[in-house]
C-alpha cells in the first residue's frame, strides 16, 4: 500500500478507535436497522421466506415494486435474479389478495416503511410498479371456503372493473413519476376447486377494457405468456400454482418487461 494511503487509513482507524464509528455511517446503519425491523414486523412471520426477505434501496439503481398474489410470490426471487444490477426489486408485504384490498395494502406499506411516517425510513420514489389483481376476485366463496356450487364470486366482473379503475386512478395520482405495468391474471385450469376455467380470460378482458382509458399503463400479458406452457409448468392438475420451471420462466419474463420499461 502507498505510504500516503497507509497513513490516511491508519489515521481513520485511530480516530474510530478514539471517537467511535463515523457518525454518518452510524446514522445510515441505524436507519437501515429501523427499516428492516419495520419490514419484519409488517411481514409478520413471512420475512424468513425468500420473496419476503428485507430489501433496501441501492444508490444509483432503480427501485421496482411487485404487487401481486401467490403467483407473484413464486416468481419474485427470479425477477430479482434476472434484474440483478439493473433494478432493486421489492414486493408488497403480503399476498396481494383481491382488487378491493389493493389500495389498503399499498397505503399500509407506504405508511409503515416510508418517511415521514417512519423516522429514518425509505425516502425514494418507485421507478416502476408491476401490479396484478384478479385471481382472488374470480374465486367462489361460501362461509369462508371455496365453493363453486353455493358460493359467490369475490368480485363480479362489474365490480372488478370498478376496482381496476380505482386502482389506476390511485396509482397515477399517488405515483405520478412512476412507470406502471399491469400484469394479466394467469390461467385457471379445469378442476380447480374454487375457480372456474375460463374466468381468468374474462377478467383479463374486463381489465383491458378499463386500461384503454389509461394509456400510460403498460400491459404484461402473463396469461398469454403462460397458457401455452401450462401443462408443463403446473404444480399439479387442477391447481393454479406453478412448479420451479414455471416460476422461473414467469420471473424471467417479468424481469424482461421491467428492464425494457426502465431502460428503453
Amino acid at each position: 500500500m502507498e505510504r500516503k494511503k497507509f497513513i490516511k487509513y491508519s489515521g481513520l482507524a485511530a480516530l474510530s478507535f478514539v471517537y467511535g464509528p463515523h457518525p454518518v455511517l452510524s446514522a445510515k446503519n441505524r436507519d437501515n436497522d429501523k427499516c428492516k425491523d419495520a419490514w419484519e414486523a409488517l411481514c409478520e412471520n413471512k420475512s424468513g421466506k425468500e420473496a419476503f426477505k428485507y430489501i433496501g434501496p441501492v444508490k444509483g439503481i432503480p427501485n421496482v415494486l411487485i404487487y401481486g398474489d401467490s403467483i407473484s410470490i413464486g416468481y419474485t426471487p427470479f425477477v430479482r435474479k434476472y434484474t440483478e444490477g439493473k433494478a432493486t426489486v421489492f414486493r408488497i408485504f403480503r399476498n396481494g389478495g383481491s382488487s378491493s384490498q389493493f389500495i389498503e395494502n399499498m397505503e399500509k406499506q407506504r405508511k409503515t416503511m416510508f418517511r415521514p411516517y417512519l423516522k429514518g425510513g425509505w425516502d425514494f420514489e418507485w421507478d416502476l410498479i408491476h401490479f396484478n389483481v384478479g385471481l382472488h376476485d374470480l374465486k367462489y366463496m361460501h362461509e369462508g371456503k371455496f365453493d363453486k356450487i353455493n358460493g359467490k364470486q369475490v368480485a363480479s366482473l362489474g365490480e372488478y372493473k370498478e376496482n381496476i379503475n380505482e386502482i389506476c386512478n390511485y396509482l397515477i395520482k399517488q405515483y405520478p413519476n412512476t412507470r406502471l405495468v399491469f400484469a394479466t391474471t394467469t390461467p385457471v385450469p379445469e378442476g380447480e376447486k374454487g375457480r372456474c376455467a375460463g374466468d381468468a380470460a374474462k377478467y383479463n378482458h374486463a381489465a383491458k377494457e378499463v386500461l384503454e382509458n389509461f394509456q400510460e399503463i403498460a400491459i404484461n400479458d402473463l396469461f398469454v405468456y403462460t397458457k401455452p406452457h401450462f401443462d408443463q409448468w403446473e404444480i399439479k392438475p387442477g391447481n393454479v400454482h406453478y412448479n420451479i420451471t414455471g416460476m422461473e420462466e414467469q420471473g424471467k419474463e417479468v424481469a424482461r418487461v421491467i428492464v425494457k420499461k426502465l431502460y428503453h
